[in-house]
């Protein structure tokens, strides 16, 4: 039987509030959702002080000091697993770097998600990776290469991925739904959707029908909301609706296993027109959308100076740090971190610029 996993992302809609973040379980629930799913945010894990305004789709926001104000303790989210168990509904957490990703472990999760822009941070791949639990990881603003990398360093038997766009709100056509089975085919694990578009129904339903394993929306009590993704999230009604529509389509697969998928196509063509449905599908070519084209160095970790380092420094671990770069100039990808240790700078690094090549005299070593 067709089951896809259905995943609410409430993220940090609770606003750190216990009774909210209950309601949001609650009602995730009652709406459809199978799991829970939230952030362990840690400011430092992600951007530099230095990051400034930042464009989202609440309005410009001060990056840095809005993640500084949605951290919460350890016990928050131990509170938040119980919660979930009350309501008989699975607990997710996306951890941002390896201080999150240890204390979530402590937790006891039963399985670890892995947002798009850390797709290439090494030292939380590696770190998650040794855990020994499911990892759903999604793949949003990244080329094939990049994914396949995330799949090198952790253990690709434990992974789903998760076809994504990384824009808020994320255009349908661009979402080239035929990816799915192309990604399954190529990588050889199962692949779901993380979905951002505003549609309630046509990118979910879709994707169901070409065989996502999992469904994963943002979800809020009200778009008019403060919390950080509000704006494009799901209501109660509208993620009702979306539930349905992907349980609707796995009772026709599970029918007519052979012809199911192209009969929900087929209605879907019906319903929102032939060229609408055709452009969602799209190519099954992996590239970045148009909207993720211009973000992809700034979005992904890239090693980011956290101090002013004068030339003549020679490099320590605690010197960098795999961010995002947002608004600042992006470094050099964080697999290169072990590399550039020991290395010296040929000129200043300030702290929130992005290590080039071009900072560092290597270290020497003897021909042989």
């Amino acid at each position: 039987m067709v089951d896809t996993y259905i995943v609410a992302e409430i993220g940090t809609s609770h606003r750190g509030d216990d009774a909210l973040a209950r309601e949001l379980i609650h009602a995730a629930r009652d709406a459809g959702a199978d799991c829970a799913k939230f952030q362990y945010v840690i400011a430092d894990e992600i951007v530099h002080p230095a990051t400034g305004t930042v464009a989202l789709p609440g309005g410009a926001t001060a990056l840095y000091e809005r993640f500084r104000a949605l951290e919460q303790p350890q016990q928050f989210y131990e509170r938040l697993l119980e919660a979930c168990r009350l309501a008989d509904m699975d607990f997710l957490c996306t951890p941002f770097g390896v201080s999150s990703a240890r204390a979530l472990r402590e937790i006891g999760p039963s399985a670890v998600k892995i947002a798009s822009p850390e797709l290439n941070h090494t030292e939380l791949l590696h770190e998650v990776a040794g855990y020994g639990l499911p990892l759903i990881i999604s793949s949003g603003v990244s080329k094939l290469c990049d994914i396949e990398y995330a799949l090198s360093v952790t253990d690709r038997q434990r992974v789903t991925l998760l076809h994504c766009i990384t824009a808020y709100p994320a255009p349908e056509e661009e979402y080239n739904l035929r990816l799915i089975p192309a990604l399954r085919e190529i990588l050889g694990v199962p692949v779901g959707l993380s979905d951002h578009s505003e549609h309630p129904e046509l990118v979910p339903g879709l994707a169901a029908a070409l065989g996502a394993t999992v469904v994963e929306k943002h979800f809020t009590l009200s778009r008019e909301g403060t919390g950080l993704d509000d704006p494009i999230a799901m209501d109660p009604t509208m993620f009702t609706r979306m539930a349905a529509t992907v349980r609707r389509v796995d009772a026709i697969r599970s029918s007519d296993p052979d012809e199911g998928s192209r009969k929900v196509i087929r209605e879907f063509e019906k319903e929102y027109g032939a060229s609408r449905v055709e452009a969602v599908l799209g190519t099954g070519v992996k590239r970045l959308s148009a909207r993720e084209a211009g973000s992809y160095w700034t979005t992904r970790r890239s090693l980011l100076a956290v101090r002013d380092l004068p030339a003549g420094h020679v490099l320590r671990g605690e010197d960098i740090a795999p961010l995002r770069s947002e608004t600042l100039k992006p470094g050099l990808e964080p697999r290169f971190a072990a590399t550039v240790v020991g290395a010296r700078l040929q000129k200043p690094l300030d702290s929130g610029e992005g290590l080039s090549w071009e900072h560092l005299l290597m270290r020497s070593r003897p021909l042989r």
